[in-house]
């Protein structure tokens, strides 16, 4: 009886052992022919991209050279690396169709949440394969969550770096406006001094921020206009703590001594910069800060405002806005793209690209501000940026050349993502319709 016994268990164990030992199927492999590349930082006509898997495996003339390959042409386009937008708030949408005070406290979680999962589709359907989230305005940890469900195939989005709540310095964010009273929730955490901002810069870590952002400047106060909030050793505190777990600090700031505390505390990025003096954009140069613009928010606000684009002088605040950036340009302050898209709609990430060129950045610049430049600076370098062997196959072709017309990058014919085609509109169907 035993003897049968082991002998029927040998059987068994000899037809699995075949099924255990089969090797995995190949990954699949894709050939891009598009008309160019360009590849971070520089154009290269004739060029193939030979994709494996998730990963980019050939870039050059002879890349496109494997039977069997399923291949893509892609007539008359350059393809690029996946853009970058480094200043998003997928949890808004215009503030032409609902205030931001509305938005803050009248529309549920589940209803912005199911809103955001529109705006990450819209914008990688656009050609942005990463974003960083700076601030879920009001709704939580949605951000971190949201992530969560691209990352595991629940929704398609792009790569998503969060920054959860943001924080800002006690009394001076909003919604503002209610009885005296009341504690109104705010749009982002308060927090001041030692023990406060070290807690809640390790709680917002702990809740899955990526990155880090503070409020260093907000419009606070009896004056008129923005003023700092953060004192300068409140901020190298908040940039000391964060830096404990390799977790980079981005500061809000539109105030010259704002962005010069930013900038002396550690800061990596600073947003906006609409005070920039060029003595401000020397000391970011120096200490290796990079700045995000967000020029097409204030473009995009003027205009709810009443400003007749294209038929009316600029008004004040654009003006300045023009003047502040040229100035970085002038500096050689790195400048990443970052739209604050939210404020308009999702989707449209490349309003940025063509106000940087419009405002005075060449062309091939702006694009690399939104691809190697950013890639760099978010410290995700080793993973995409480039069209480059061992990185995300995060690819995208537009029709023509955004290295020299930005216009191009309303054009976009492909969009594929970890080796995944989102959008082919040269083929029979469009993945994503």
């Amino acid at each position: 009886m035993q003897r049968t016994v082991a002998l029927i268990l040998f059987s068994c164990l000899a037809a699995a052992w075949p099924a255990a030992q089969a090797p995995a199927p190949a990954p699949p492999v894709i050939v891009l022919k598009p008309a160019r590349v360009f590849d971070g930082e520089a154009v290269h006509e004739g060029w193939a991209v030979r994709v494996k898997g998730e990963r980019i495996d050939a870039v050059g003339a002879d890349a496109g050279d494997v039977p069997g390959a399923r291949v893509l042409d892609l007539p008359g386009t350059t393809v690029t690396p996946g853009l970058v937008e480094a200043h998003s708030h997928v949890l808004l949408h215009p503030y032409n169709e609902t205030a931001w005070n509305d938005q803050v406290m009248h529309e549920g979680l589940a209803l912005r949440a199911a809103r955001a999962t529109n705006h990450l589709r819209a914008t990688l359907i656009a050609g942005f394969t990463t974003i960083r989230d700076l601030g879920t305005e009001g709704a939580g940890y949605a951000d971190v969550e949201l992530k969560q469900a691209v990352n595991q195939g629940i929704i398609p989005g792009p790569r998503m770096l969060a920054s959860t709540r943001a924080i800002v310095a006690t009394g001076s964010y909003a919604p503002k406006g209610f009885a005296l009273e009341w504690r109104v929730p705010q749009g982002a955490e308060e927090a001041d001094g030692v023990d406060s901002l070290t807690r809640i810069v390790r709680d917002q870590i702990g809740h899955g921020a990526d990155w880090i952002k503070l409020y260093g400047d907000y419009r606070w106060g009896p004056q008129a206009g923005s003023h700092p909030t953060f004192s300068l050793e409140e901020m190298k505190l908040a940039v000391e703590t964060a830096k404990s777990a390799e977790v980079p600090v981005a500061v809000h700031s539109s105030t010259p001594e704002g962005m010069r505390r930013a900038a002396l505390a550690g800061a990596a990025t600073i947003e906006h910069g609409d005070g920039g003096t060029p003595e401000i954009f020397k000391l970011m140069v120096e200490k290796q800060v990079a700045l995000c613009p967000t020029l097409a928010a204030g473009d995009a606000t003027s205009q709810y405002a009443g400003w007749k684009k294209g038929e009316e002088p600029e008004p004040p605040g654009i003006t300045r806005k023009r003047a502040s950036f040229k100035a970085a340009l002038a500096a050689g302050v790195t400048i990443i793209n970052g739209s604050d898209v939210g404020v308009f709609t999702h989707g449209e990430n490349a309003r940025e690209l063509e106000l940087m060129v419009s405002y005075g950045m060449a062309p091939i610049d702006a694009l690399k501000s939104a691809t190697s430049t950013a890639a760099r600076v978010l410290r995700m370098d080793r993973q995409i940026g480039q069209v480059k062997p061992g990185l995300f196959a995060d690819l995208v072709a537009f029709d023509g050349d955004p290295s020299r017309d930005a216009g191009a990058l309303r054009r976009v014919r492909m969009v594929m993502k970890n080796g995944i085609v989102y959008k082919d509109t040269v083929a029979t169907k469009c993945c994503l319709p």
